[in-house]
Parts: C-alpha cells; sequence; structure tokens
C-alpha cells in the first residue's frame, strides 16, 4: 500500500476528486439521443492524474484523497485501491462527464466539488502530512479545484498545508484555477503554480498577447515568491519561468484525441525529470532543480497524454521529441490570445 514503503519522493493531494465518465461518439447530435460506441471510467482529479503517471515512471507517488463514502468499491473498481489513500467522508463522489467525439471536439461538464466539514478538512491535512513523513517526500502535489468548508462557505485554507510543508522543507507544486490560484499564486507559497495561460492572464489581471507577455506575467508571480512558473500556452507549448530564467519547450505536432488531463500529465512528466536527475548545476538554474529537463519532459508527457483517449495517462511509450528554447521570442504572437475576462 502507499506510504509503507519508505522513500517515495513525491505525494500528491486531490482535494476534490471526481468519479470521470468519458463518452465517445461517432456523431454528436446536439439536443438529441445519442449511442455512445464505449464508455471508460476511472476515479480521477489532478492529483490523482499526476500520482497515475509517475506510477507509468516507476516512481511511487501515494494520493490522498477525500472519497465520499455512498461508492465504497469505487477504489477497487477503478483500479486506484494500491495508488490512494483514502479519507472517507460522508456523501457522494462528484462525477465529470467527458464527451469525445470522433475527429471532433471534446465537451467536458464538471460537478462542483463537494463542500468538505472543518473536521474532515483538519483530518486531510493530517494524513497528508503523515504520508509526506512516511514517505520521507520532497515534493507535495496540490492539484485539483478546492472545495468549499461547510461551515463558511469560503474555500478551504491551505495554509496548514504549506506551514507543514515549510517545516519539513517539502516543497508544494500547486495546480489549481480560479479564485484559490489568483490568491496563492500573490501568496508566495508554493514552489511551482501551473497555470495555462488564460489562468496566467486571471492571476495578473490583464489580457496576454505575445509570449513577452506570458513571460513577464509569470515574472510577477515569481517576484511574489514562486520559484517556478509553469505557463502552458496550448499549441504554442510551454514556457518555464525563474525569477531569472526562461525556457520554452515544445512538440511537433501530433494527433489530438482527448484534451483532458493533458495539463495533469505535463506536470508529471515535470517533476518525473527533476526528481530523477539531481540538478548538477544548480547556480544556473537558480532554484534547486532542472527546470529546462524538467520543462522539455513536460511537453513531451502532455504531448503522449492527448493521443490517447482517457483523462488519465495511458502510458509513456513513443514520446515525441522535445524542442527547447532558452532564448525564446517574446515577440511572437499566442495561437490563442489570453483574455483577461476581469
Amino acid at each position: 500500500m502507499p506510504g509503507t514503503n519508505v522513500g517515495s519522493p513525491i505525494v500528491t493531494l486531490t482535494p476534490a476528486p471526481t468519479l470521470d465518465r468519458t463518452y465517445f461518439v461517432s456523431n454528436l447530435h446536439s439536443g438529441g439521443v445519442n449511442r455512445a460506441d464505449a464508455v471508460g471510467e476511472e476515479l480521477a482529479g489532478k492529483g490523482i492524474n499526476v500520482s497515475r503517471g509517475l506510477f507509468l515512471a516507476g516512481i511511487e507517488a501515494p494520493g490522498v484523497v477525500p472519497i465520499g463514502n455512498s461508492d465504497p468499491g469505487v477504489l477497487a473498481r477503478t483500479g486506484s485501491d494500491g495508488m490512494l489513500l483514502p479519507l472517507w467522508v460522508d456523501g457522494t463522489l462528484r462525477v465529470s462527464t467527458t464527451i469525445v467525439e470522433h475527429n471532433g471536439p471534446t465537451t467536458k461538464v464538471n460537478e462542483s466539488p463537494r463542500p468538505l466539514s472543518e473536521q474532515d478538512w483538519n483530518a486531510i491535512v493530517e494524513l497528508t502530512e503523515r504520508t509526506v513523513r512516511e514517505n520521507n517526500a520532497k515534493w507535495l502535489v496540490v492539484a485539483g479545484a478546492l472545495p468549499v468548508n461547510k461551515s463558511t462557505g469560503t474555500f478551504v485554507d491551505l495554509t496548514p498545508i504549506f506551514d507543514r510543508m515549510d517545516a519539513l522543507g517539502v516543497r508544494v507544486a500547486l495546480d489549481t484555477s480560479g479564485e484559490p490560484l489568483n490568491i496563492w499564486a500573490r501568496s508566495g507559497r508554493a514552489a511551482i503554480i501551473k497555470p495555462n495561460a488564460e489562468e496566467l492572464a486571471s492571476a495578473v489581471g490583464r489580457t496576454l498577447r505575445t509570449v513577452g507577455d506570458v513571460i513577464d506575467a509569470a515574472r510577477e508571480l515569481c517576484e511574489h515568491g514562486i520559484e517556478t512558473v509553469l505557463a502552458s500556452m496550448g499549441a504554442d507549448g510551454m514556457i518555464a519561468v525563474t525569477k531569472d530564467r526562461e525556457w520554452a519547450a515544445r512538440t511537433p505536432p501530433v494527433k489530438v484525441i482527448n484534451t483532458v488531463g493533458a495539463g495533469d500529465a505535463t506536470l508529471a512528466g515535470f517533476l518525473s525529470a527533476v526528481v530523477t536527475n539531481p540538478d548538477a548545476d544548480v547556480a544556473e538554474h537558480g532554484v534547486g532543480y532542472n527546470v529546462p529537463l524538467g520543462v522539455s519532459t513536460a511537453v513531451q508527457w502532455g504531448a503522449i497524454a492527448v493521443t490517447q483517449p482517457t483523462s488519465g495517462l495511458e502510458n509513456i511509450d513513443n514520446l515525441p521529441t522535445a524542442i527547447l528554447d532558452e532564448n525564446p521570442n517574446r515577440d511572437v504572437l499566442l495561437e490563442e490570445v489570453a483574455e483577461f475576462r476581469g
């Protein structure tokens, strides 16, 4: 079971897991009755997807998750019982529905996260710290939507997580969105954040039109204390920005089947590289881990993820070549402008 083998370098926390159901259809008739060609079901959520990807690379990454106790067989049914450490809470597990059209777009409908009681959130914090300690982990990934506190109606507070990880000397990689990202990106508490370009635009309060705009926005967050901003730019690849450096990475085009979970794959790829390849030039990269190798691996994993039908990685075979640019052209226009929508 996860947590019993000392030495897992990464632990993940998914505060609001989901049961992902994916329907594959040949021709979707909007407003009509459709029959699925196939249906897939997985226990998912960003942190779970990161753990699953890392397991494929031979890196144990036990995942902490609060799960509604109305479906006690969900771990075994989805093949997740060897990877996750559940905290069973009252209620149901939220469901996310994905419709993948053959040679067409992907449509996703997510239920909102289930609220958590103060007692349950405190128990999650305790379980997370205990799992990190037992595994002597160096990284904690907090990923996915945040639930609200039943008592206050506000998002659960990550401060106890950051405080405990700081005391242990553990870096936190945060991958969330919306108001929680805007708050925590400016707190400087996380070592890594992984917004897409639109989320980054929201965090800094302005529209991003060029690669230079993305770099400047990411560096603004680094000035608050974030070590590395991993900004995904869709077809334009990914850019990794620290206080002093930036690296752009991409792969040749691949055939896209399902984009859901690709961002989780990039974070898993980044962490797989940095924990298995200690930084030989700490002074150059400035953060104590190999950012250019990490971002190169990130885009490879992200590219292979979109060629697969599920929201979690099925394999990391035949990875495409990564193209790394240590001096990205700031004037290049983004293929998709990242609008700040106020």
